[in-house]
């Protein structure tokens, strides 16, 4: 990975202008002495390391790569790639038993939904948690999602002669959670996309985006799974078809993360893959495609912009689509981070650190009271619901739920 930290140490980490800024905006320097702070682990950090290795600091591990320093930044220090480039190329222990399974998304997920009843219930039982905490280092106190016995895979299969019927057509990169976790998700997808007259294809292969691999340094069978998803979508861009995720981090990692972290060459589809919200808002705001919205569905709901999408600048998409339902009452909250950041927040060591992050934006969650939270990011839903009892919802979903999808045909010219 050298060659990655030249172009970021060339090209980068001298235009910090040591404002600080970005440590104002890290969640995790709010709530850990131990980390150093964005722009001492990045920047200021990266200048030492170059001189010598020995001067990496173990505490990088704690950054969530939440990207809220690179926002914030007034000159576009990619600061979040100088950290995770710098745990890449200096940490030289080897990711534990742990951090390999919950990174094997594709490889546990085909596992567990053999016999999903069984594990659903053993991840729920006590005692496996206490055990899971002491022998892998998961802490007791986190709650897993559910796995489902019919991936999403094999329920498209059952629909994907209906998808050649549909005028125009879109690709759907589902994603590991949706697959093995939530199917209805991806039905949601289908469901609202067929009704503004949208076929649903799937990738011709596709693996997890590689997000959890990245994080836990398996950078090799990261940058592998990368290559095999740029090729695919390469190929059903070529064939005339934009790529679609309902996931904000899926998405962001395919279009940032690649090139960047894994040096994955991604810059002739880049503008080619993008989120369902994002994808659809377009449409409809510009008169393409037509909503017809049940008259009598009602609810409160709340948008939290996950930390990738504050960072893709997209969150007004999904922020107005909601709003744009007619019977939708939009309670604002703050932009705020929910400290989970995938794996991390699973780890007995993160976990304090984790919940200590997102209590602000849990107690805004709370006083608002709502019906639902809508959110782009499947595991700030589970953090959320483990933490609030809020039920979480992708914005997809909840306008699955709100339109009448034969009069949303009708108006779109499907039959």
């Amino acid at each position: 990975m050298e060659y990655q930290v030249k172009n970021i140490s060339a090209n980068d980490f001298e235009q910090c202008i040591k404002c600080t800024i970005c440590t104002v905006y890290c969640p995790v320097a709010a709530v850990n002495t131990a980390y150093p702070g964005p722009k001492q682990a990045g920047p200021d950090g990266e200048r030492y390391r170059l001189k010598n290795p020995e001067f990496y600091n173990n505490a990088l591990k704690y950054c969530l790569n939440c990207k809220r320093c690179e926002v914030s930044c007034p000159n576009n220090v990619r600061i979040g790639d100088i950290i995770q480039t710098a745990r890449i190329r200096y940490d030289k222990s080897a990711p534990k038993l742990r951090d390999r399974m919950l990174a094997s998304t594709d490889f546990m997920g085909k596992v567990a939904t053999k016999m999903a009843p069984v594990v659903n219930l053993m991840l729920g039982l006590s005692p496996v948690k206490a055990t899971m905490h002491g022998v892998l280092g998961i802490d007791r106190h986190r709650t897993f999602p559910r796995y489902t016995s019919t991936t999403f895979e094999k329920w498209m299969r059952t629909k994907a002669p209906d998808q050649t019927a549909f005028p125009r057509k879109v690709v759907y990169f589902h994603g590991c959670y949706v697959n093995y976790n939530y199917p209805q998700l991806g039905k949601d997808v289908v469901t609202v996309l067929n009704a503004v007259g949208y076929g649903v294809h799937l990738l011709e292969k596709e693996r997890c985006c590689g997000v959890a691999k990245i994080s836990n340094r398996l950078i090799e069978s990261a940058k592998e799974d990368a290559q095999l998803n740029i090729d695919s979508i390469r190929k059903a861009v070529k064939a005339g078809m934009e790529v679609v995720g309902a996931s904000s981090t899926c998405i962001f990692t395919m279009r940032d993360e690649y090139p960047h972290l894994l040096g994955v060459d991604n810059a002739d589809v880049r503008d080619d893959i993008s989120l369902v919200s994002v994808f659809l808002y377009k449409l409809i705001d510009s008169g393409k495609v037509k909503l017809a919205f049940k008259p009598d569905f009602r609810c409160r709901v709340t948008y939290h912009t996950p930390c990738h999408m504050q960072k893709l600048g997209w969150g007004i998409y999904s922020s107005s689509l909601v709003r744009m339902i007619p019977g939708v009452e939009f309670e604002p909250i703050d932009s705020l981070c929910c400290g989970i950041a995938g794996t991390y927040g699973f780890k007995k060591e993160n976990y304090p650190y984790s919940q200590a992050i997102g209590k602000e934006l849990f107690d805004q969650i709370e006083r608002a009271r709502v019906d639902y939270v809508v959110t782009d990011c499947e595991t700030c839903k589970w953090q959320i619901e483990m933490s609030t009892g809020a039920t979480v919802i992708n914005p997809i979903s909840l306008l699955a739920m709100a339109i009448d999808v034969e009069a949303t045909k009708k108006l779109n010219g499907i039959k």
